[in-house]
């Protein structure tokens, strides 16, 4: 009977009976056990000396028990402007620590965060400046070269993988560093789906920020910022108090951004119709209309094509957004916009009398691109600018011909907390769980950038880019 108060310890130990190499060392006994006894409980001895004796007919799997506990640090974040964002907040660094015993914690000090140091230490989790023991190191946005700790890993968005001129130099401190690079924008499923991202905070906050430029323009309300409300249920009761006008929006768009800027639509009761209805009647209600690439991109061949057709193939594509410019007074813009796409509308398209359009959320933010009006990003603090079409220059958004352009870069930054906890959310169950199963699924080795002071074969392409020659 007094056997079976062990079996949860020797079940959690999962020992596999099957044609491993190698037998049972007893000694990883005597450093498994305490993860889940006390050093000092007599369970462990007695444990131990079970396995030992069954130790000739067992194999050890080392992939379920790692030889060495891995410690996890999470940076204080440095880039300007601030970003009070953090990977994991006081609660995930909780739950990795259940789920994971053999994982350890400890953060970096911030004045910034918008977690503040005690709710970690509240939470049992260990502050200091000394990153030296951490094994990988957690941040978001780009380590500052100098703030670089060399022969580490690193998680953070390097903006490097579209050979972004800005961020050369940091690619090559990774490198000259020896630091493992992981670049969460390249942490992926085996199909090319993304894991791990701040889209959806990204679509909430645009599409909030689009509504009050709206507002704004013409004088109807005036919203609070949403970095001013503490959290998304404070933003999503704040649009309640306010209607708008029975206008038309577009929204473009069928990802993580377009779905955070529908919940926002749907927050306010605004109503959704198909393109026919949007294209071709009025109403008395403000509506929206959700749009794929294919609804306004059309094939040159006039042919009827799959939607894996225009990716693979953009270049057989023109723009047919103009028929919707024409009925649309605000419109968000949620989609990827791939290389070479059409771009949805150009600069003379926006001269034309048909260019309807008096407020544009860009989410996307590509600058000079397929949105023309979005000449620059604008910041949280100054979110708004006006663009006028016949001068194609910036003007005060208030002017009659001009269209308003909110094109914020950082917007999952205006809801910090919230954007946090879901990332953390999705990091805790893709990316975590490779250290401890030998990356079972491939998520460490596709997002790997960087390997003993080489780019990994997957990013070879950025050679050049570090070298300088493009």
């Amino acid at each position: 009977m007094r056997f079976k108060s062990y079996i949860p310890a020797l079940c959690m130990l999962t020992f596999q009976l099957d044609s491993l190499s190698k037998p049972v060392d007893p000694n990883i006994f005597q450093r498994t056990l305490p993860l889940f006894y006390p050093a000092k409980d007599s369970k462990c001895n007695t444990i131990s000396q079970i396995l030992v004796q069954l130790q000739p007919s067992l194999y050890f799997s080392a992939k379920f028990i790692p030889e060495r506990m891995i410690t996890f640090g999470i940076i204080k974040e440095r880039k300007n402007p601030p970003d009070r964002r953090v990977v994991l907040s006081p609660s995930a660094c909780q739950t990795v620590l259940k789920q994971f015993p053999e994982a350890s914690i400890v953060v970096e000090p911030s004045e910034l965060r918008v977690f503040a140091d005690g709710q970690y230490r509240e939470s049992g989790i260990n502050v200091t400046p000394d990153l030296s023991s951490a094994d990988v190191l957690l941040g978001v946005k780009e380590v500052p070269i100098d703030a670089l700790i060399p022969n580490k890993k690193y998680f953070f968005f390097s903006h490097t993988i579209k050979k972004q001129p800005y961020n050369r130099n940091l690619l090559r401190a990774v490198l000259e560093k020896n630091i493992e690079l992981y670049d969460h924008e390249v942490i992926t499923s085996p199909k090319g789906q993304r894991l791990v991202a701040f889209g959806r905070y990204a679509g909430l906050v645009g599409a909030y920020n689009g509504i009050r430029t709206y507002g704004l323009k013409f004088g109807l309300f005036e919203l609070p910022k949403a970095e001013s409300l503490p959290d998304l249920k404070a933003v999503l009761e704040t649009l309640k108090q306010f209607g708008l006008p029975p206008i038309k929006i577009l929204l473009t768009g069928k990802g993580r951004v377009a779905g955070g800027a529908r919940e926002i639509l749907e927050a306010m009761n605004i109503r959704e119709v198909g393109v026919a209805d949007y294209l071709s009647k009025d109403f008395t209600y403000p509506v929206f209309c959700q749009l794929d690439v294919l609804d306004y991109n059309k094939p040159k061949d006039g042919a009827k094509h799959p939607l894996k057709h225009f990716y693979h193939h953009p270049e057989e594509y023109v723009s047919d957004f103009m028929k919707y410019a024409g009925v649309t007074d605000m419109y968000i813009a949620g989609h990827f916009y791939g290389q070479g796409a059409p771009y949805l509308f150009t600069r003379e398209d926006a001269k034309s009398d048909r260019f309807r359009i008096k407020v544009v959320a860009d989410i996307s933010c590509d600058i000079d691109g397929p949105v023309a009006t979005t000449i620059r990003p604008s910041t949280i603090e100054d979110p708004i600018y006006g663009y006028n079409p016949k001068s194609e220059q910036e003007v005060d958004f208030r002017d009659t011909d001009a269209v308003a352009v909110m094109a914020v870069d950082n917007l999952p930054c205006e809801l910090p907390s919230d954007a946090s906890v879901g990332f953390g959310e999705s990091f805790i169950k893709h990316v975590i769980p490779a250290f401890f199963d030998n990356d079972a699924k491939g998520i460490l080795e596709r997002a790997r950038m960087t390997k003993d002071g080489k780019l990994t074969d997957r990013y070879s392409y950025l050679q050049d880019y570090v070298d300088g020659k493009e």
